[in-house]
């Protein structure tokens, strides 16, 4: 019977690893390996990936799980019939067309050091930083891909000079994964999916096309740009030299968009994804709103070249699993990630402490780039398990923070309610599986928290989009939430309001202290 056996493998390229999941057709894993990889700081503030790392980590994942998966007696060879592609969104890849090598590294989505491009354009242009809102959704900032592609354009002589001679090819990672897994060099396609076009900034949110003028305002030649397409439709077949060939390629998602779809969030719906940085998306439906209160409007999905366009307001918090690297990393106070519960858990407060992690500035719904992380309220009482503490909280707050923005621009019309008139939200990635993180994001927001049996919704969501393509799944099978409702986990809320409320107050006070410390002083 093993041989009737359908799969989809979904190929999952974050920010700090690299993961590859085979799924049945009951969306079950059946086999799963993720490979970690550099990260460069080559100055303060700025970050880097070597693309040619992340294609060998592919590489590395596609053939430790199709080993895992034979060994556990799944004939994988006539089974796999698509894979789907989601990945770190913004960051930014330039390469030789003609020699398939990158000209420069990776310019990852948290980097900032286009800063002072950004304050240049908001001087230049009409409106200043909301110049290009109302074409892209996006406002002038160091997040985007056009300002980091601006910047190679300026200071790297291998993109000027491969730009000038029709050598060079943009993309963000699903573009450059992409034009690998089809044949690079050869025969490589080149092109990038609406969701992950939508936060390059160049991309017009009404037509879904590169936006002639933007283009033109910035310098960018349209030549550069890949093709863009919908999040589900055969895009082509992996070439000779991977472990898998000749399967299609059938779905694309950046991360956020993926975790959407695999959390079945319809209009009205939102969802929080807890990974390096949280982000948060409430789909508006086929109507774009327009954010009064920081956030983005984006694209949700569009599943299928002529399927409706879902829209989508976004809140982005850079650092969110990313503080908890740093207390294990940079501090010392824990030796593993997963120990930061047990060790927040041994004190029922924070004692005062509050932690913004501005490590690169502030994202939504503040928006400084000028902002540095601050630990305050210590005092001599403060021990580390009130930092561990502060740490967790400093990820419900900011959380917080973009669904107050949410409710603030969509109003009632753009609310999720439960018989009991309660909001929902959704939460997936790696951070959820710790239950005082839920907990005491359940008590910030006063509302139920809901965690999925598998959290791993990013890497389904492009799997459930590639499936789709290719007649694994229908959009019914794939949004009907009510059996996975009754598999997950909810956390009500217990905190009383008005602690609450005196929380978020002082919380407001120490993210206020985080501004204009960009240029302290060595």
């Amino acid at each position: 019977m093993s041989e009737e056996k359908v799969f989809i493998g979904s190929l999952d390229q974050g920010t700090s690893s690299t993961r590859f999941i085979i799924y049945d057709s009951s969306a079950n894993q059946i086999g799963s390996h993720q490979v970690e990889f550099t990260q460069f700081f080559p100055q303060a503030g700025w970050v880097e990936h070597d693309p040619t790392e992340i294609l060998e980590s592919v590489k590395v994942c596609f053939t430790k799980v199709i080993d895992k998966a034979t060994a556990n007696g799944h004939n994988i060879d006539s089974g796999l019939k698509a894979i789907g592609i989601t990945n770190q969104r913004e960051t930014t890849v330039i390469w030789s067309k003609s020699t398939g090598r990158p000209l420069y590294n990776a310019i990852v989505w948290m980097d900032v050091r286009t800063s002072s491009i950004c304050r240049k354009l908001e001087k230049e242009l009409p409106g200043g930083r909301t110049h290009f809102v109302d074409t892209c959704g996006l406002p002038i900032s160091t997040y985007f891909s056009a300002l980091k592609l601006l910047w190679l354009l300026e200071n790297v002589d291998a993109v000027k000079e491969a730009v000038k001679t029709g050598d060079a090819l943009f993309g963000t990672i699903d573009t450059w994964l992409i034009w690998n897994l089809t044949g690079g060099v050869e025969n490589g396609l080149h092109v990038t999916d609406v969701s992950n076009a939508s936060r390059t900034m160049l991309m017009n949110l009404k037509t879904l096309d590169w936006d002639g003028p933007t283009l033109n305002t910035l310098g960018i030649p349209v030549s550069i740009l890949p093709k863009i397409i919908s999040n589900s439709e055969i895009i082509g077949n992996i070439s000779k030299g991977w472990p898998i060939t000749g399967i299609p390629i059938s779905g694309c998602l950046g991360d956020q968009h993926a975790a959407m779809v695999g959390q079945a969030c319809l209009k009205g719906e939102a969802k929080s994804t807890y990974g390096t940085g949280a982000f948060i998306l409430l789909n508006t439906g086929e109507e774009s709103i327009k954010s009064n209160h920081g956030l983005l409007s984006t694209l949700a999905y569009k599943l299928g070249p002529k399927a409706p366009t879902n829209y989508a307001l976004e809140g982005s918090i850079a650092i969110a699993g990313a503080a908890v690297q740093w207390l294990r990393d940079s501090l010392g106070i824990i030796s593993s990630a997963s120990e930061i519960e047990e060790l927040a858990s041994k004190v029922d407060s924070t004692g005062g402490v509050y932690f913004v992690p501005a490590f690169n500035g502030l994202f939504a719904p503040w928006w400084r780039d000028d902002a540095r992380g601050v630990c305050i309220g210590i005092t001599r009482f403060t021990n580390k398990s009130h930092i561990a503490r502060a740490v967790l909280e400093s990820m419900c707050f900011q959380v917080k923070d973009v669904l107050d923005s949410m409710q603030k621009d969509s109003g009632e019309k753009g609310e999720n309610k439960n018989e009991k008139g309660e909001f929902l939200l959704r939460v997936d990635g790696g951070a959820t599986v710790n239950n005082l993180l839920m907990q005491i994001q359940a008590d910030l927001l006063g509302t139920p928290v809901v965690r999925p049996a598998d959290i791993e919704t990013t890497a389904l969501g492009a799997a459930y989009a590639a499936g789709l393509a290719v007649g694994v799944w229908t959009e019914d099978e794939i949004f009907s939430s009510g059996e996975r409702m009754k598999k997950a986990t909810i956390f009500q809320p217990v905190l009383d309001k008005e602690l609450r409320e005196k929380k978020v107050e002082s919380w407001c006070k120490a993210v206020s202290r985080t501004f204009d410390l960009a240029d302290l002083s060595l």
